[in-house]
This record gives C-alpha cells, structure tokens and sequence, in this order.
C-alpha cells in the first residue's frame, strides 16, 4: 500500500477512535457521576434508593433523545456527507457536558436544577445519537476487502477508552479530595475537561475527506432526499433486525457499569475507590474481547461470532446473581470482567455488521436509527429496572433481563439473513 494511503488510512481509524473515545468519556463521565452523586445533588430524598432510582431516570432521558438525534444528523449524514455531519454532532454533545460542570444543584436553585441536568442530558443524547453511525461509516467506508470489521473495531474501541479515562478522572479526584470536597465541586472537574478532549477530537477531524462510498453515491445520484422516509419504506426489516442486535451489548455493558457500580456502592457498602478500581481492570477486557471478535469476524464470518456473544449474554445472566453478588471485589471482578469480555462479542463487529445491511444512501440514517433505538431498549431503561429488580426480588431477576437481551439479540441476527437473502 503507498505511503500516502497509508497514513490517510491512519487518519481515518484515529479519527474514528477519537471521536467516539470523546463521545463515550462524556457519556461515562455522567454515567459515573449518576451512580456516586447526582442523587444527593439534584433529587433530596431520605431514600438512597430512591435517589439512584431518580438519577438513572435522568440517565434515561439521553437514549431518547438518541433515535433523534440518529434521525436529525443521519439525514445530513447521508445527504452532505460524513465529515461535517460528525463534527457538528461532536460539538453538540461536547457542549452539553462542558455545561454540566456549571450546573447549580438542588439546594441553589431548587427544581430548575434537574430540569437543566434533563436538557443538558437531552443534548449528550441527541449528539451521540448521530456519532457512533457516522464514526462507523467514516471507518468501514474507507477499509480495504476483506478488513470491514478489523477496521469497524475502532469506533467500538472508543467504549473502554472512555471508559477508563472517565472512571480513571473519577479514581483520581477521589484519592487526592475528601468525599465532602468531591461531592461538593470534585465532580465538576471530569465535565471540565471534556472541553480540552473535544478540542483535540474536531482538530483530528476537521483534516478529514470525505469516504469512497459516499462519493460513489453522490456521483450516481443514489442519495434519497428524504433517506429517513426512504429507509422506513424499503429498508424497515433490516433496521428492526439491526436494533435487535444492538440490544445484547447495550444491557451488558450498562448492567456491568452504571448498575453495578450503583449497587455494589449502594446496596452492597463496597468502597467507591475499590469498585472504581476493579471496573476499570474488567473494561479492558471489553477492549480485548471487541480486538478478539472483530479478528475472527474478518475470518471466520461475522454471524457466528455475534451468535457466540449472544449466547454470552444470556450466561452472563444466569451467572448475576452468585457473580455480582458475591461477597469479595474478587469475585465481582472476575464476572465484570467476564461479561465485558462477552460484551465485546456483540459489540465489537457491529460497527462493520450493520452498515453491510444498507446502501450508502441511506446508510449513516440506517445505523444510527438501529443503534440509537437498540440503546433505548437495551440500555435506557436498564439501570433503573435493574435497580428497582434488585430490590424487590434480587439479582436473579436482574438476571432475566440479561436472558431476555440476549435472546432478543439472537432473534435480530437470525431476522438479519432473512432480510439480507431477500434483496
């Protein structure tokens, strides 16, 4: 391969990197802060369960807002192109968070204060919602044959990098300041620093071309004008199969994270630094378990690796209640780390699965509506239907819901052929 195609392929897979690696600390960063503080912050109650309950309602309110903002930055997605459509959904959800480190809290200004913390929310939401699709695009669009899934793993890798960057500033902060200094303005500091990471993220991007196949697309005049109206008529079948196969991953990840987190420090008294600590080894086995997939995708099918991560799923949710719920950080370990590596399974080689579905004129629409409705189903409402489970009949019917996603899942890959045979 040339030495200018090489490096123009370098830029593309780090731009996909960052960007989503940007997009997924700000979504972590108050996945994290909901689980430690917003309770007490935005929702007084002398209820503690109540308050999770309340802060992972607030949590929800982005994956509602993801289907739209899928729809919104999908449509300028596939008719402007990929390159600007991803740096204005970068600069949205960047905006939101920063704003989040100035909010006031409950006691300043009373109930504006969640009402803020649910627009701001709404904001996050509604630029992710148009990221991960474009950030997938912008990778698999520019791979050589035979390399769609190896280099569909980059956006996915922007999950445990956030991750470990959002949960490591959380470590930090809580081992050099007094729980009464990080609740009182220690929190805002991760939110802050979203500003220099967004930065970095739009100076990557904005040295970006625009990809092969979109250009294929423009020249042919295969671009719809409307591509929303266009999927829902000709492309409905591959887009609810596509969402089926988003949700196993969503509801792992989220009950492995912000569930867990919440309820080991909760309900189960396990020091906040601990938890942290151990959270953060078992992502990086999410990061070997997408690397290990997306490998074997390229080589042995794509299907049947995302059948074995299903499967996973539906362990991993047999397997809660003695794995969570054990009595040593060891033991919750080894079963976070487990699952994440599972997770990795049904995550990792979506990035390359779900575009294959669609043709590029209504392809940034099609996986961002499959991954943003997938989220809603998988993860929205996961945390607190999880929490409210685990406190009326334990983590077995948490269990269930793990079961049920996984299944879910193995449904949708099945729908996909289907659909795919039939064009």
């Amino acid at each position: 391969m040339p030495r200018h195609t090489m490096t123009a392929h370098t830029r593309v897979l780090l731009a996909s990197l960052t960007g989503t690696t940007v997009e997924f600390y700000d979504f972590y960063i108050y996945a994290t802060a909901a689980s430690l503080v917003f309770g007490p912050l935005f929702f007084p109650t002398a209820d503690k369960a109540v308050q999770l309950l309340s802060s992972y309602a607030v949590f929800g309110v982005a994956f509602i807002a993801r289907p739209v903002g899928a729809a919104l930055f999908g449509h300028f997605g596939d008719r402007i192109g990929r390159k600007s459509t991803l740096v204005a959904s970068l600069m949205l959800m960047g905006g939101s968070t920063v704003l989040i480190a100035f909010l006031p809290t409950y006691a300043q200004v009373g109930w504006v204060a969640p009402a803020i913390l649910c627009v701001l929310r709404f904001g996050q939401g509604l630029g992710l919602g148009g990221e991960w699709g474009g950030a997938s695009l912008l990778a698999v669009e520019n791979a050589p044959k035979g390399w769609e899934m190896r280099y569909g793993m980059f956006p996915p890798l922007g999950a445990p990098v956030g991750f470990v960057a959002a949960n490591g500033f959380f470590l930090i902060l809580g081992s050099v300041m007094s729980d009464a200094d990080f609740l009182a303005w220690g929190w805002r500091l991760p939110f802050l620093t979203s500003a220099v990471l967004v930065l970095l993220g739009l100076w990557v991007r904005l040295k970006l071309t625009e990809t092969p196949a979109f250009l294929e697309a423009e020249a042919k005049h295969a671009i719809p004008p409307v591509p929303f109206a266009e999927l829902l008529r000709d492309h409905l079948k591959p887009v609810l199969a596509a969402t089926f196969c988003v949700v196993a991953c969503y509801a792992l990840f989220y009950l492995s994270t912000a569930f867990a987190l919440g309820y080991g420090t909760s309900v189960q008294g396990h020091g906040r630094q601990a938890y942290l600590a151990i959270e953060m080894a078992a992502v990086l086995f999410l990061a070997l378990g997408v690397i290990v997939a997306t490998v074997l995708a390229d080589w042995y099918g794509v299907r049947r690796v995302m059948a074995f991560g299903f499967l996973g799923c539906i362990v991993a949710g047999l397997t809660i209640a003695p794995g969570l719920g054990a009595a040593s950080l060891f033991g919750v370990w080894v079963w976070l780390a487990a699952a994440l590596f599972v997770m990795g399974f049904t995550y990792g080689p979506l990035g390359g699965f779900i575009p294959e579905l669609f043709p590029a004129g209504v392809r940034y629409t099609a996986v961002s509506l499959a991954f943003s409705m997938g989220g809603i189903i998988g993860g929205a409402l996961t945390p607190m239907g999880a929490s409210a489970l685990a406190k009326s009949d334990g983590l077995w019917a948490v269990g269930m819901l793990l079961v049920a996603a996984g299944a879910l899942s193995l449904g949708g890959l099945a729908m996909a052929r289907r659909a795919t045979s039939a064009r």
